[in-house]
This record gives structure tokens, sequence and C-alpha cells, in this order.
């Protein structure tokens, strides 16, 4: 028995917790997924050179334009091995490792109709964030390990004495209804959280808020008034009343938020904060 979406369609916790998404959030992203699949079979159907007529060759597994969808939702959910990600949909290693590749620029594409994809360019990033009514923001670094590389040069390069690993990081803007505004080039593990948002030269919207935390004290751009946290002083504790305000500081958002606010959300998603599988130049 392989998982199909007319399965789960009835058990909406279940389905919640394979792929992330309610089962509304499911359908809203459906029409734009399925767009993005007609261009993928449209250009593939179209390339020069191609001889097979359109239905020929072996039946797809994925029948279903939800199964698709489903297939690469729980894929970045669980981020299973291709192995077990092929068993649980009935195929095996190799068929899932293209459909993960295929569908993975198709989920892509359908993000981007619906403009949910995060600006990737630093200096786009006042006017995009303009519009947002609250202007409130949170800026955070989001750190994951990567496999030991084989080349020299590289461990050193990515070796974080921190993590007392291997990783690689990247800075994101969100706002506290934990959309992702921003995220920056990848970096070796141990570059400085500051370092990157001052590398990028990162600014904002003039009488914004950003809530930030110990890895961005002293980057404070103009026009904005920084939320940090309190550091506790050399040699003493902190006071009652700076414990009391760093608490607020971490539950700001609605009671029970964490410092991240819904950011955490993000990471839920396996392929978002497991270990790195691939070597790094793949």
């Amino acid at each position: 028995m392989k998982v199909t979406y007319a399965e789960l369609r009835s058990k909406p916790r279940t389905l919640c917790s394979l792929t992330g998404l309610r089962g509304s959030e499911f359908e809203a992203l459906l029409p734009s997924f399925g767009d993005a699949w007609d261009d993928f079979v449209r250009e593939t159907f179209e390339r020069a050179g191609r001889k097979r007529a359109v239905g020929a060759g072996r039946k797809a597994h994925l029948k279903t334009l939800e199964d698709k969808l489903l297939f690469i939702l729980m894929y970045f959910r669980l981020y299973p091995t291709q192995a077990v990600q092929g068993f649980l949909f009935g195929m095996s290693q190799a068929q899932a490792n293209q459909w993960i590749h295929r569908l993975t620029g198709v989920l892509n594409q359908a993000l981007g109709y619906q403009q949910q994809l995060p600006e990737r360019e630093p200096a786009k990033l006042e006017s995009i964030l303009q519009p947002c009514p609250s202007l409130e923001f949170m800026i955070d670094g989001s750190e994951r390990r990567i496999n030991r590389p084989k080349d020299q040069t590289d461990r050193k390069t990515y070796y974080s004495g921190k993590r007392q690993a291997h990783s690689v990081k990247n800075v994101v803007v969100h706002d506290r209804k934990g959309k992702v505004h921003y995220l920056s080039d990848t970096y070796e593990g141990k570059k400085h959280d500051k370092a990157i948002a001052d590398e990028k030269d990162l600014r904002f919207p003039e009488g914004s808020t950003l809530w930030q935390d110990r890895g961005f004290q002293g980057f404070a751009p103009a026009g904005v008034t920084i939320q940090p946290p309190k550091k506790k002083p050399r040699k003493r504790s902190l006071s009652t009343i700076e414990k009391m305000n760093n608490q607020k500081h971490c539950q700001h958002s609605c009671g029970s938020q964490t410092p991240h606010w819904r950011y955490q959300t993000v990471s839920n998603f396996g392929a978002a904060v497991s270990q790195l599988g691939r070597p790094l130049h793949r």
C-alpha cells in the first residue's frame, strides 16, 4: 500500500503532520502547482530532438496532481532517504530521485506564482518590506550541519568551532506571521551573523522595529529601532527586571510564541534543519 492524497484527504491532522500544510493550504497551493506542472510538461514535450510521443512510455507512479504535490511536500517535510521516499510511494530509489528533482523545480515555480519566495537580492530588501503594515521584523541566523568535506581546504573553511561540526549558514528576515521576506546567500557556518548582515548592507524601511538575538549585537541600520536581548555582564548576574525584559523579548509576539516568532514553523521541515547529505559543490 502506498501513500496517496485520496487516503489522507479525510485525515487532516495526518496530512498536516506529513506535509506541514493544512488541508485548506494544500488546496490553495494546488492550482499554482498545476500551472507550474503544465509549464514543465510543455517544455519537456517541446524540447528539440524529442522523439517519444506524448503518452508513450511507462505509466507514471504519481498519477494525480494531488499525489505529485503530496510527494514533494512530504519529502521536504520529513526529509527521508530517497529509498524510504520511494518505498512510501511505491517506486524505486532511482525513480524517487527523478521525481524529487523534477518536482522541486515545479514547486519552486508554483511558490513564485503565489509570490511566496523570499527575496535574494539585499538591495531590494527595503522596498520589499515597505508595504508590510506593522514594519516589525526579526533577523535571524539559520545554521545547519553538513557532511565532513573530503577536501582539506573545505574542511577548514566549513568547520565551526562553536558547533564542533562542519556547517553552513544563512541569514533570514521574517515578520511576526512567519513569512520569510529575505534569504541570504549560503556562508560557512563559522561566519558571524552580524558579519553577514554587514556584508550584505541590509537596509530596512525608516521607522521599522527590528528584533534580533545576540548574534547581531552591534547591527543597527539607520532609522530602525533595535530590540536586542540584554546580555549578561561579566562577573555579575542580570537583575530580576533585566531577566523579565529578556523573557518578554522571547515571548514578544502572541503570548506563547518563541523569540523566533512563527519562523519556528520553518524549522518543522526536515529539509530546512537536517544535516545536508549531499556534497557541497554538487
